[in-house]
């Protein structure tokens, strides 16, 4: 019995030598050198100095502007270490176009990422890696094909015109913001689900779809916060009332289900469903592809979030820069009325619209709609840049590493986009290609699959609709 102990510190110290040498033979092979810029926390064991900080400028509105600073200090790419672990941060293109593009295998979505959303969201294409990410994505981008985006654009002008209805006419200063959070949800649950959660619509709007928003609105909260609280969040206990809230939100978008698997069924047996749910609709699409409720019901809620908040956030950005410059604000209204004359714009007439995708572009710039994301070595691997004294060199990074990468802090970058970086300058896009300094929709295999709707903006727009959404000081 005396013997069992010692084989087994044997084991361990072999396994450990041999993992050593393999790994010093890759870096040899790769050519990997140490990290030119290495940060520690004050309190050594889990950062929690560095967390709290986090925390409280987030809480005060500076959190991207915080993270863009340590970057400032330590360069393009470092590590914070800790006892227990370390993690990487870089914004440097050549690393992310590996991570996300060329190295994809060799990283993942984050482990704390995933186990913060599953259990609100489901197993659906934001939640999962591997296999059972690329089944989502094949069972979703049938569904984002461009013939289908013709539909969006007369359902999401109705949805505008009972916008343009809450916008005041007397002067008086409202929250935009607000607004396009409630023209998100509407466009999107009608695009998803074939119905509207109709919050700006007053004559069809109802408690059961202001407590479906509220619901949902609570379960994105809950995730951020495990989210934010970073290794701690294994230790967050989720509070009842939220679980109580997932099961609500997930009962209601459940009935949706049922009737696009019964309109499915109907179809299959040669009869037309009765009613029409929207014309066309996401949730139905994709019931052509599975019948499975509970995977339907997860992909459904995975795009609401990617494409509520996101679009909001994107609308709002822009509006408030076009508020702070009447000039960029004339060019675009110019173009935009002598294209439509006042019409539902043609996804062509969209397209050409040059000066609108510059001011589009700056706001996704400036205001990235996810400003920082995360992914985890699934082995070990290398990042192409931040080595040796001059930073020009591979590093080696460790299985199960967290990577952190921050759009904001990459758009803001002097070398990229100018001495200007912090200022709003649509004209900055003429001829531009920045190529990967400019992630807005991420890039490589799990680029948005909706990233032309967020180019879907409503123009039938008279001269007086534009002046009072936008005003100036």
């Amino acid at each position: 019995m005396s013997l069992l102990p010692f084989l087994v510190f044997l084991f361990l110290v072999v396994s450990r030598a041999r993992t050593h040498f393999r790994r010093h033979r890759f870096k040899a092979y790769n050519g990997c050198r140490p990290l030119k810029s290495i940060t520690r926390t004050r309190e050594p064991f889990l950062g929690l100095d560095l967390m709290l900080t986090a925390l409280r400028r987030a809480r005060a509105g500076y959190y991207n502007r915080f993270s863009a600073s340590r970057f400032a200090a330590h360069g393009t790419t470092f590590s914070t270490r800790r006892a227990f672990f370390e993690t990487l941060h870089t914004i440097e293109p050549e690393n992310l176009k590996y991570m996300l593009a060329t190295g994809f295998d060799n990283y993942k979505l984050a482990s704390l990422r995933v186990k913060a959303m599953t259990p609100l969201f489901g197993t659906g294409i934001f939640t999962t890696n591997g296999p059972a990410w690329a089944h989502s994505r094949a069972i979703l981008r049938p569904s984002f094909t461009r013939q289908n985006m013709a539909p969006l654009l007369t359902m999401m002008e109705r949805h505008f015109q009972l916008f343009l209805g809450h916008v005041p006419g007397d002067g008086e200063v409202f929250d935009v913001q607000e607004l396009f959070f409630c023209f998100t949800m509407d466009t999107a649950t009608e695009f998803l689900m074939g119905g509207s959660t109709n919050t700006l619509d007053n004559e069809r709007r109802s408690e059961k779809e202001e407590a479906f928003v509220q619901d949902y609105m609570a379960c994105c909260f809950e995730a951020v916060r495990k989210i934010a609280m970073g290794p701690l969040g294994i230790l967050a206990v989720t509070p009842r009332r939220i679980d109580k809230a997932r099961d609500r939100a997930w009962s209601y978008v459940d009935r949706f289900v049922d009737v696009a698997l019964e309109r499915m069924e109907k179809k299959k047996k040669g009869s037309e469903p009765d009613g029409d749910v929207a014309g066309y609709n996401f949730l139905e699409e994709l019931a052509n592809q599975t019948a499975d409720r509970t995977l339907l019901r997860d992909q459904v809620l995975n795009v609401l979030l990617a494409s509520r908040d996101t679009t909001a956030a994107l609308l709002s950005n822009m509006f408030y820069e076009l508020a702070r410059a009447p000039g960029v604000y004339q060019r675009l209204r110019e173009e935009v009325l002598s294209t439509v004359e006042g019409e539902v714009p043609t996804e062509a007439e969209m397209n050409g619209m040059t000066y609108l995708r510059w001011c589009l572009n700056e706001a996704l710039r400036m205001y990235p709609v996810v400003p920082g994301n995360t992914r985890e070595a699934t082995q070990d691997t290398i990042l192409p840049l931040g080595g040796g004294p001059d930073g020009k060199s591979p590093v080696f990074v460790k299985k199960g590493t967290p990577v952190l990468y921050n759009v904001y802090a990459l758009h803001r970058r002097k070398d990229l986009y100018g001495e200007n970086a912090d200022q709003y300058m649509p004209e900055r896009w003429n001829g531009l290609r920045p190529g990967w300094g400019f992630l807005p929709f991420n890039g490589g295999p799990r680029i948005c699959l909706g990233r032309k709707l967020k180019s879907i903006i409503p123009s039938k727009m008279s001269h007086a609709d534009l002046d009072r959404t936008i005003r100036f000081n």
